[in-house]
């Protein structure tokens, strides 16, 4: 029989996840924070790039506890802008907290 050295033991906090399931989840993690980096912080781009709805990558974004801020732009509710009395104008451009409404990032 050889002289085979022994199998380091590595100390458990140092180990990455255990078993199958936790290294599919690690890399899922991963994938979906480099993806998101790379759009830019845009849910909506990462998430045709990965192939997935919009609403599934922010589901798993909670379940793997992704936090990306999205990016900065004219994409959301403007706040501070008020129409006034805070009801809505003859056209529905106004919320009802009475700030405009601006397009989304949902398509």
């Amino acid at each position: 029989m050889a002289n085979v050295p022994p199998t380091p033991v590595v100390p458990s906090e140092a180990r990455p996840t255990v078993g199958f399931h936790g290294a599919v989840s690690d890399f899922k993690r991963r994938l979906i924070e480099a993806t998101l980096t790379q759009s830019g912080g845009n849910r909506t781009r990462a998430a045709r790039a990965l192939g997935l709805q919009r609403t599934y990558l922010l589901r798993l974004m909670r379940e793997f506890e992704v936090h990306i801020p999205p990016p900065p732009g004219p994409w959301r509710r403007v706040s501070g802008e008020s129409g006034g009395n805070g009801t809505n104008s003859a056209n529905g451009a106004h919320g009802a907290g009475g700030a405009p409404i601006v397009p989304s990032q949902r398509h």
